[in-house]
């Protein structure tokens, strides 16, 4: 669908909306010396990516988000709503240039419901500043993403985020009661209820929860809250084949535990994560791979029992000396090497795939990718929320040649997201697919599927301005 370019005419209307000093270009940002901060605005943590806008604006509210989207309705100008950049699939990039609108000025906590367990918070606040804000109430927001400390909930609204937590306790989508949304027309909804129960007409809540910022702009969320439970165990286990480190995943779950985090680290990934953060670690020759599994609650002692169970399990595999986290300090350390595998892993050049599969499957679909990776050259570090299903593989580029990086890899890939599909799985479970998946979405769903979904964007955004490029 074409777009009109940006006039000096919408330029000056949008400082009318947003005042003068929230309206950003990069002749206005090259004048200022803050060419970089305005670069920024066009990439985020998806590999070396980069589109300029034409122009970023940073509303305060859905007031003026709506008269944003109004005008830009009107003038047919693509617009890419933007949280905190971290995202891992592109989908936070103008790659049909136009307004980037960021939400960085909607980042207040309106209300702690502490009666109702619930909270009405703006999109531009901090996974983690929430987490603790709630904390403080004696009240608990599981989804934590690797990137809680800088990530907006915005952002994770978007992708219906995960992180090591939604082993026990969901996802994003599954905290979330009601949404004011402001949609590509510029006008301004609620999408259902602050209630527990709602079975009044279609479920728009869940359709914007996952939808990317191509069906509306969230500037207002309900989420519900849980009690936050008191105690913590960590173990982390060391395997010493990295197929039993798969296979005993689904064997504690079958003891009747649910713990609420269960990670895998293949040895590259953990040793990649220590060396990063400078924390001295040295691995037996012998382990290929670590499970880090939390318990929690409210209960000490239940802990103790069920952490007891987990033992009696890990007893049927090939395991080195157990390390049960006796401290705090130790439990934030082990976490710290989990969180930062990816921050390690951006010291190379590479790709990361999302790839979720039924964690049965885990073994199957982690053999699969080091023998495709053997097959076409590639090294690969995998790690992530195996207690779900979600593998995150890296590709590493090494010596790779700009054909294969940049061409070659899309079968190998292509391959990884089939084995994937063929287990019962999908090409992303937190990450989305955004700009560099949507080129493997027919992997994972048919052309109906696809056509309901264009269908369904058509009807929220008739001109096709809101976040285009994206997903299909």
């Amino acid at each position: 669908m074409p777009f009109n370019a940006l006039t000096s005419e919408l330029i000056v209307a949008f400082e009318a909306i947003v005042g003068p000093a929230h309206v950003l270009t990069a002749q206005r940002a090259e004048a200022a010396a803050t060419a970089e901060v305005y670069a920024d605005y066009g990439r985020d943590h998806t590999e070396d990516l980069h589109y300029a806008p034409d122009v970023v604006l940073r509303p305060a509210n859905a007031d003026e988000i709506s008269q944003i989207m109004r005008l830009c309705h009107e003038h047919r100008v693509p617009v890419t709503p933007r949280g905190a950049g971290t995202g891992l699939s592109g989908g936070a990039l103008p790659v049909h240039h136009g307004v980037v609108l960021s939400t960085e000025r909607l980042n207040k906590i309106i209300q702690i419901d502490e009666r109702n367990l619930q909270a009405t918070v703006e999109p531009g606040v901090v996974n983690e500043a929430f987490q603790n804000a709630v904390k403080e109430v004696g009240l608990f927001y599981p989804p934590d993403p690797a990137s809680k400390g800088s990530c907006f909930l915005g952002g994770n609204l978007a992708h219906s985020s995960g992180g090591p937590k939604a082993v026990k306790y969901g996802t994003t989508k599954d905290y979330v009661l009601n949404l004011q949304v402001v949609l590509p027309t510029g006008d301004i909804i609620w999408t259902a209820a602050n209630t527990l129960k709602n079975s009044t007409g279609y479920n728009l809540t869940q359709l914007m929860v996952g939808s990317e910022g191509t069906l509306g702009i969230i500037t207002k969320v309900v989420f519900r809250l849980l009690p936050y439970p008191q105690h913590t165990i960590l173990m982390l286990v060391p395997f010493r084949q990295e197929a039993q480190a798969a296979e005993a995943v689904s064997a504690v779950f079958r003891a009747g535990i649910i713990p609420s985090g269960m990670e895998f680290m293949e040895r590259i990934a953990m040793e990649w994560s220590a060396r990063y953060l400078g924390i001295p670690l040295t691995v037996p020759e012998d382990v290929r791979a670590h499970l880090l599994i939390e318990l929690d609650g409210q209960d000490l002692d239940q802990l103790y029992k069920e952490a007891e169970q987990v033992y009696a399990v890990l007893d049927n595999y090939n395991v080195g000396e157990i390390l049960l986290a006796d401290t705090a300090a130790q439990k934030d350390e082990l976490w710290r090497i989990r969180r930062n595998i990816g921050n390690a892993v951006k010291s190379a050049v590479y790709k990361e795939e999302d790839t979720v599969v039924p964690r049965a499957e885990l073994g199957t679909l982690l053999a699969g990718v080091k023998e495709i990776g053997a097959r076409y050259g590639f090294q690969s570090v995998c790690y992530g929320h195996v207690g779900d299903g979600n593998l995150h593989v890296n590709i590493i580029r090494g010596n790779l040649s700009d054909e294969m990086w940049n061409v070659g890899l899309r079968e190998p890939i292509s391959e990884i997201f089939r084995l994937c599909v063929k287990l019962g799985g999908t090409i992303s479970g937190e990450h989305g697919i955004g700009l560099v998946q949507k080129g493997y979405i027919g992997i994972a769903l048919a052309e109906t599927n696809l056509n309901l979904m264009r269908g369904i964007k058509n009807v929220f955004d008739p001109h096709g301005i809101l976040n285009p490029g994206k997903i299909f």
